[in-house]
């Protein structure tokens, strides 16, 4: 009797999901170096309209859908260039730079690639905004020197220092996790991550956003529209029950 009801009141939820994963997008959209997320549905189980659970019949109906699961899209999106020369954009699909919390010691992965010289233990190392540790082929931190003086002097050779940026990738990109920040850990223990021989990316350039404004706007108003039906379907619903109740009384 109900499950119209609970059909509706599914889809509402799921488009409700939906719209929140939509709105991040959004409000990533200056954020250099995002991937935008993308949300699947799936359908829940379907029943047979037959009598005979066995019988064999075209006559199914469904239980509703739910959201299957979030997923990052981590294609190249557009390079600016910022002339700033510790600024490095990835230029190949799932490829992420590698980098190192100082005081746990834990690796994540970035396509953000807006480095700066950070200082520890007197040494200069590239760093990420979060003052991570970027690592090279060999998971080691970078040493970049100082900055150079008044005459230019004292400035550690860029093409040196480009030579040590390393790019990974994984079997499975789609089983990375967001951990905030733009950064992103594997979700199964045993992922490992794979050098990626003959990395892609520029110097003095930044990979945009990957969201799209008139993509996620169009998309707020189709959910906005499908997340009303649903709606419509459980007001509907209620309404009859309502109609029966006062019939039968």
């Amino acid at each position: 009797m109900y499950q119209s009801f609970y059909t509706g009141a599914l889809g509402a939820g799921s488009f409700l999901a939906k719209l929140s994963v939509v709105s991040n997008n959004l409000a990533n959209i200056n954020n250099n170096g995002y991937k935008a997320k993308n949300v699947a549905f799936s359908d829940l189980m379907n029943y047979n309209l037959n009598d005979s659970e066995d019988a064999v019949t075209d006559l199914m109906a469904g239980n509703g859908m739910r959201v299957q699961r979030t997923y990052t899209n981590f294609g190249t999106s557009a390079i600016t260039q910022t002339n700033r020369e510790l600024d490095f954009a990835i230029m190949q699909d799932n490829a992420f730079f590698m980098v190192q919390d100082v005081g746990t010691g834990e690796i994540t992965y970035t396509r953000s690639g807006r480095f700066h010289r950070g200082e520890l233990n007197g040494s200069f190392y590239l760093t990420t905004e979060s003052n991570k540790l970027v690592l090279d082929q060999n998971q080691q931190p970078i040493e970049v020197g100082q900055m150079a003086d008044a005459n230019g002097e004292g400035a550690e050779d860029m093409a040196e220092i480009q030579s040590r940026i390393a790019l990974y990738t994984f079997n499975n990109p789609s089983r990375l996790m967001n951990v905030g920040d733009n950064e992103f850990a594997p979700s199964d223990e045993g992922a490992q991550p794979i050098l990626i021989e003959n990395p892609v990316f520029t110097s003095s350039a930044l990979e945009s956003s990957g969201a799209s404004m008139a993509e996620e706007m169009v998309k707020v108003i189709e959910t906005q529209r499908a997340f009303s039906y649903a709606l419509k379907v459980v007001t509907t619903e209620d309404e009859i029950e309502s109609t029966i109740n006062s019939l039968r009384g």
